[in-house]
């Protein structure tokens, strides 16, 4: 008896699990490039909105420049906050994969800090 196209079978079904494995792990490392990519353009905004209130520091009347800088801190916000939901929406259909990828604490942790930092830039704005 001939086991040669049962091993084949075997060695193919392996082969398929590994290109499986691998497509989710690149779908994994694309979700933390995606979130990384979101948080750099938050940042932008920030880094934006401390600009317009330096630039236009003596502007007159005083809130305009103030408006002007918190409304890119609320977009900032915004950004985080829709790059960490995507990142969750990812990690939860990857879930039922046996996949790695950051911990979801991690990605909660670091977009509750950059959306308090960038409050506390906006209050601070709103007081020079």
């Amino acid at each position: 008896m001939d086991d040669a196209p049962e091993r084949e079978r075997e060695g193919k079904t392996e082969l398929a699990k590994d290109r499986t494995d691998w497509a989710e792990d690149r779908t994994v490392l694309a979700n933390e490039r995606t979130f990384a990519s979101w948080i750099r353009s938050g940042l932008a905004a920030v880094a934006v909105a401390l600009g317009l209130h330096a630039l236009f520091r003596d502007f007159e009347p005083t809130w305009v420049p103030k408006m002007l800088a918190n409304i890119f801190i609320l977009t900032a916000i915004a950004i985080f906050v829709a790059a960490w939901r995507g990142a969750m929406r990812m990690q939860k259909r990857m879930k039922s994969h046996d996949t790695g990828g950051p911990p979801r604490t991690g990605l909660s942790a670091i977009t509750a800090v950059l959306i308090a930092v960038s409050l506390a830039t906006g209050v601070v704005l709103w007081l020079l």
